[in-house]
């Protein structure tokens, strides 16, 4: 045997496997490109080795073990304005297995728990038990956010959201309309709330209590959606819009967001 296969090199042709402490920071690597795409997805492989400090030929090698493991897939971008000449560039986005290698509960369970909540005690309970799931949250932000001026919120929710496992981020929406976008890349109880969207419900509810001004969600991982987008209603539209109404009724809760988007 020769020096170079007794050190672990494949045979021409073979796939080369890292062996040792060579394989885990392989697999390291390839767990935070799988993390980065998750998040910021969908991305080029140009930018992903930028910002993981990767040449062309390891990102483009991690990208290939990813899609053949069903973790990630690449699809062309859409274009901004007029495309030139030549290949449009290539993207790459999570799949449903990839982001379900992220997901840290017991979805069975949790789902087999609520249908069990909801026969026994109906529909009214599915409801306040996830308002009580996402009051913890309102409790630990309210504080974080009161203290931010009010064009500073949206971010600042989307940094806390993102310290909680959601991989958020904030942004302008697209015109026409204005007003702010944040997004979810990470839905922790996204196949439960698929069958329950009252999960959903109660946290667009503490969002708009939280930002003080109404908000709408556009699209969400549990209905097939590749990221959770939630509207945010300009404060200068939302206040004109309150200036011009009576007012919402005593105690509802800022649950008239639909009606003001």
């Amino acid at each position: 045997m020769s020096q170079q296969r007794a050190a672990g090199e494949a045979p021409s042709g073979a796939a080369q496997v890292p062996a040792g402490p060579e394989r885990g920071a392989e697999n390291g690597t390839r767990a935070r490109v799988a993390r980065l795409i998750l998040e910021h997805g969908p991305i080029t492989a140009s930018t992903l080795g930028e910002r993981l400090g990767l040449t062309p030929a390891a990102i483009r090698r991690h990208l290939d073990n990813l899609t053949q493991e069903g973790m990630v897939e690449a699809r062309d971008a859409r274009p901004r304005g007029r495309r030139g000449r030549g290949r449009p560039a290539r993207v790459f986005t999570i799949t449903e297995a990839g982001r379900d290698a992220f997901v840290h509960g017991y979805d069975d369970l949790a789902s087999s728990a609520m249908r069990f909540l909801a026969e026994k005690a109906g529909p009214e309970a599915v409801t306040e038990f996830a308002q009580r799931q996402v009051a913890d949250l309102e409790r630990r932000y309210r504080p974080l956010l009161e203290k931010a001026r009010p064009q500073q919120r949206v971010r600042l929710l989307a940094e806390a959201l993102s310290s909680d496992g959601y991989a958020a981020s904030a942004g302008e929406a697209p015109a026409p309309g204005g007003g702010e976008q944040l997004c979810q890349h990470h839905c922790p109880v996204a196949h439960v709330a698929a069958e329950f969207p009252e999960l959903c419900e109660a946290e667009v509810e503490v969002f708009a209590r939280l930002l003080g001004t109404p908000v709408r969600r556009l699209a969400t991982i549990a209905h097939g959606d590749g990221v959770c987008t939630t509207h945010v209603t300009p404060r200068e539209i939302n206040t004109s819009n309150d200036e011009m109404r009576t007012g919402p009724s005593p105690g509802d809760g800022g649950r008239h967001y639909k009606e003001d988007v």
